[in-house]
Protein backbone atom coordinates (compact mmCIF):
# COMPACT_ATOMS: atom_id res chain seq x y z
CA UNK A 1 0.00 0.00 0.00
CA UNK A 2 3.03 2.50 0.47
CA UNK A 3 3.32 2.45 -3.38
CA UNK A 4 0.50 3.90 -4.05
CA UNK A 5 0.07 7.64 -5.57
CA UNK A 6 -2.65 9.61 -4.69
CA UNK A 7 -4.48 9.24 -7.73
CA UNK A 8 -4.39 6.11 -6.88
CA UNK A 9 -5.67 7.06 -3.39
CA UNK A 10 -8.31 9.22 -4.62
CA UNK A 11 -9.60 6.58 -7.41
CA UNK A 12 -9.85 4.13 -4.28
CA UNK A 13 -11.79 6.51 -2.25
CA UNK A 14 -14.17 7.09 -5.34
CA UNK A 15 -15.04 3.46 -5.38
CA UNK A 16 -15.93 3.25 -2.27
CA UNK A 17 -18.04 6.26 -1.95
CA UNK A 18 -19.72 5.06 -5.27
CA UNK A 19 -20.24 1.73 -3.90
CA UNK A 20 -21.36 2.89 -0.38
CA UNK A 21 -23.60 5.48 -2.49
CA UNK A 22 -25.60 2.36 -4.63
CA UNK A 23 -26.02 0.63 -1.62
CA UNK A 24 -27.66 3.52 0.03
CA UNK A 25 -29.37 4.42 -2.51
CA UNK A 26 -30.73 1.00 -3.60
CA UNK A 27 -31.91 0.40 -0.07
CA UNK A 28 -33.70 3.71 0.32
CA UNK A 29 -35.63 3.12 -3.71
CA UNK A 30 -36.99 -0.10 -2.15
CA UNK A 31 -39.87 2.31 -1.18
CA UNK A 32 -40.59 2.79 -5.24
CA UNK A 33 -39.54 -0.72 -5.70
CA UNK A 34 -36.18 0.37 -7.73
CA UNK A 35 -33.04 -0.47 -7.42
CA UNK A 36 -30.35 2.28 -8.78
CA UNK A 37 -29.86 0.08 -12.22
CA UNK A 38 -33.77 0.59 -12.96
CA UNK A 39 -33.80 3.90 -11.76
CA UNK A 40 -30.68 5.25 -13.88
CA UNK A 41 -32.58 2.76 -16.77
CA UNK A 42 -35.55 4.71 -16.79
CA UNK A 43 -34.00 8.04 -16.50
CA UNK A 44 -31.97 7.37 -19.76
CA UNK A 45 -35.47 5.81 -21.43
CA UNK A 46 -36.99 9.43 -20.29
CA UNK A 47 -34.11 11.56 -21.67
CA UNK A 48 -34.24 10.32 -25.07
CA UNK A 49 -36.90 8.13 -25.60
CA UNK A 50 -37.77 6.72 -27.80
CA UNK A 51 -34.31 4.95 -27.57
CA UNK A 52 -32.63 1.84 -29.33
CA UNK A 53 -32.15 -0.68 -27.00
CA UNK A 54 -28.05 -0.52 -28.29
CA UNK A 55 -27.82 2.56 -27.82
CA UNK A 56 -29.55 2.35 -24.18
CA UNK A 57 -26.86 0.03 -23.31
CA UNK A 58 -23.94 1.51 -23.94
CA UNK A 59 -25.53 4.45 -21.58
CA UNK A 60 -27.32 2.85 -18.59
CA UNK A 61 -24.55 1.16 -15.62
CA UNK A 62 -25.72 -2.14 -16.39
CA UNK A 63 -23.82 -5.02 -18.76
CA UNK A 64 -25.55 -5.79 -21.86
CA UNK A 65 -26.57 -8.83 -20.94
CA UNK A 66 -28.38 -7.11 -17.87
CA UNK A 67 -30.02 -4.49 -19.69
CA UNK A 68 -31.81 -7.15 -21.58
CA UNK A 69 -33.17 -8.94 -18.54
CA UNK A 70 -34.02 -5.75 -16.92
CA UNK A 71 -36.06 -4.53 -19.85
CA UNK A 72 -38.08 -7.70 -20.05
CA UNK A 73 -39.27 -7.24 -16.30
CA UNK A 74 -39.98 -3.74 -16.73
CA UNK A 75 -41.72 -4.26 -19.84
CA UNK A 76 -43.66 -6.96 -17.49
CA UNK A 77 -44.51 -4.65 -14.71
CA UNK A 78 -46.09 -2.31 -17.79
CA UNK A 79 -43.58 0.12 -16.86
CA UNK A 80 -41.77 0.45 -20.60
CA UNK A 81 -42.76 -0.59 -24.08
CA UNK A 82 -40.38 -2.27 -26.83
CA UNK A 83 -41.33 -1.22 -30.28
CA UNK A 84 -39.36 -2.90 -32.90
CA UNK A 85 -38.91 -1.12 -36.24
CA UNK A 86 -36.94 -3.98 -38.65
CA UNK A 87 -33.90 -5.43 -36.33
CA UNK A 88 -34.35 -2.33 -33.81
CA UNK A 89 -35.85 -2.63 -30.58
CA UNK A 90 -36.84 1.07 -29.36
CA UNK A 91 -37.82 1.85 -26.00
CA UNK A 92 -40.35 3.92 -24.56
CA UNK A 93 -41.62 4.71 -20.77
CA UNK A 94 -45.08 4.06 -20.51
CA UNK A 95 -47.98 6.80 -18.12
CA UNK A 96 -47.11 4.07 -15.24
CA UNK A 97 -43.19 3.99 -15.74
CA UNK A 98 -42.89 7.82 -16.48
CA UNK A 99 -45.04 8.63 -13.16
CA UNK A 100 -42.79 6.10 -10.80
CA UNK A 101 -40.25 8.01 -12.42
CA UNK A 102 -41.53 11.30 -11.47
CA UNK A 103 -42.55 9.95 -7.38
CA UNK A 104 -38.92 8.59 -7.10
CA UNK A 105 -36.83 11.63 -9.27
CA UNK A 106 -37.09 14.21 -6.58
CA UNK A 107 -37.04 11.63 -3.82
CA UNK A 108 -33.25 10.25 -5.00
CA UNK A 109 -32.03 14.01 -6.05
CA UNK A 110 -32.83 14.86 -2.73
CA UNK A 111 -31.19 12.03 -0.62
CA UNK A 112 -28.30 12.12 -3.09
CA UNK A 113 -27.81 15.47 -2.16
CA UNK A 114 -27.58 15.06 1.27
CA UNK A 115 -24.19 13.56 1.12
CA UNK A 116 -23.01 16.03 0.06
CA UNK A 117 -25.07 19.34 1.68
CA UNK A 118 -24.32 17.93 5.01
CA UNK A 119 -20.45 17.86 4.67
CA UNK A 120 -19.36 20.98 2.09
CA UNK A 121 -20.11 24.23 1.81
CA UNK A 122 -21.63 25.56 -1.26
CA UNK A 123 -18.04 26.49 -2.44
CA UNK A 124 -16.31 23.20 -1.93
CA UNK A 125 -19.13 21.29 -3.78
CA UNK A 126 -18.07 23.45 -6.93
CA UNK A 127 -14.83 22.96 -6.39
CA UNK A 128 -15.73 18.91 -6.26
CA UNK A 129 -18.13 19.57 -9.32
CA UNK A 130 -15.36 21.46 -11.32
CA UNK A 131 -12.44 18.74 -10.46
CA UNK A 132 -14.42 15.56 -11.05
CA UNK A 133 -16.04 16.74 -14.33
CA UNK A 134 -12.58 17.51 -15.58
CA UNK A 135 -11.10 14.04 -14.41
CA UNK A 136 -14.22 12.42 -16.16
CA UNK A 137 -13.70 14.81 -19.12
CA UNK A 138 -9.84 13.69 -19.38
CA UNK A 139 -10.57 9.83 -19.21
CA UNK A 140 -12.99 10.22 -22.49
CA UNK A 141 -9.38 10.62 -24.05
Amino acid sequence: MKNNTLGSLIWLRMMRFTHQSILLSNEFLKEYGLTTAQFDVLLQIQIAQPIMQSELAKKATVTEGGISRMLTRLEQENMITRTKQWKTNYIALTEKGQHLLDKAFDAQIQFQSAFFDDVLSRDEQKQLYTLISRVEKNSRN
